[in-house]
């Protein structure tokens, strides 16, 4: 995989006038997406707003994004890294196997229309979701998409980006992209970081029982995540951070409550595109901020003797 190309959501209102939304349901998960960056936001250089645009919606089932669509393309569960690979090899003008097109739940007449459609376009997007990206094939469909936008770069000017989940989920990546060069999946167990998704990923440590603690920070993946790894997050020591009382802090043996960041406390967030804003508090809270616990938790750790800091099984007995 040769990286991402992508823009900001500025240049996307202003220029973009072929959209796919592959694997997301925006209409309901981001509501404002349509009115302020994409669908029917007026840009300098599409004038006219929604007439200007041509939007195609990639999904296992009809949402109510699919109402607001050109196009909707209804796919068969499990069958996205398929269509991405033979609209890859559709734009090259290579052939394909009509069968096993057949099989994805599209034909190859309606593909092949997809695939003339964005090397026609001017500049088009690709905003792929969680229905893309959590499901079988994960990041390989990821890398699927990604090398799509930029294979059409030899025909027009084509950018992808995912949508987020839950508020500043790009934050987490861009800080560990710039402190391992790796945005997720990332493991730091022998010292140095390691890049291997579906092995370092959080979801599958915990469904495979691999950690034996955890530290949650501003999530809840004991809202989110597959039943067997809540299992292993209610067996082992949790400890959660949080300014509210969540599902995962119902099974932790620690809830710390801390001040809601950009509420009660200042930090940085991260947009979708990757344009970081500053926030600032606008209400004083009684309680520490994550930054603030995270660092009182290292000094104390610090002040223990070396061989207090090893395993159970490692440390000194008389």
């Amino acid at each position: 995989m040769g990286g991402k190309v992508t823009c900001t959501l500025g240049e996307i209102k202003n220029r973009a006038d072929f959209i796919v939304y592959w694997g997301g349901n925006p209409a309901e998960c981001h509501p404002r997406h349509f009115t302020k960056y994409t669908l029917t936001q007026k840009g300098k250089f599409v004038p006219n707003g929604r007439k200007d645009r041509t939007m195609v919606l990639v999904d296992i089932r009809e949402t109510p994004s699919a109402r607001a669509a050109d196009i909707f393309l209804q796919i068969k569960p499990g069958k996205d890294f398929e269509i991405l690979t033979t609209l890859r090899a559709l734009v090259k003008g290579h052939r394909v196997n009509e069968a096993s097109v057949a099989e994805t739940g599209l034909s190859i007449e309606q593909l092949r229309d997809l695939a003339d459609r964005m090397k026609q376009a001017r500049f088009g997007v690709i905003f792929f979701g969680m229905g893309l990206s959590m499901t079988r094939g994960k990041h390989m469909n990821s890398a699927a998409v990604l090398m799509l936008a930029a294979e059409l770069n030899a025909f027009t000017k084509f950018v992808t980006m995912p949508m987020r989940g839950h508020g500043n989920v790009t934050g987490s990546d861009m800080v560990m992209r710039w402190s391992t060069g790796y945005p997720f999946g990332v493991s730091l167990c022998r010292g140095y970081p390691r890049f291997n998704p579906g092995e370092f990923s959080t979801v599958d440590l915990l469904v495979r029982g691999d950690v034996d603690a955890a530290l949650v920070l501003g999530a809840d993946p004991g809202a989110t995540m597959p039943q067997p790894g809540i299992d292993h997050l209610a067996r082992i020591p949790t400890i959660v951070l949080d300014p509210k009382v969540t599902h995962t802090s119902r099974l932790a043996r620690v809830h710390i409550t801390t001040a809601a960041t950009g509420i009660s406390a200042p930090g940085t967030v991260y947009r979708m595109d990757e344009i970081p804003l500053p926030l600032r508090p606008a209400l004083v809270s009684p309680y520490p901020t994550d930054e603030e616990v995270i660092r009182r938790i290292r000094e104390a750790v610090a002040k223990k003797p070396a061989w207090a800091q090893r395993p159970a099984a490692m440390a000194p007995t008389n």
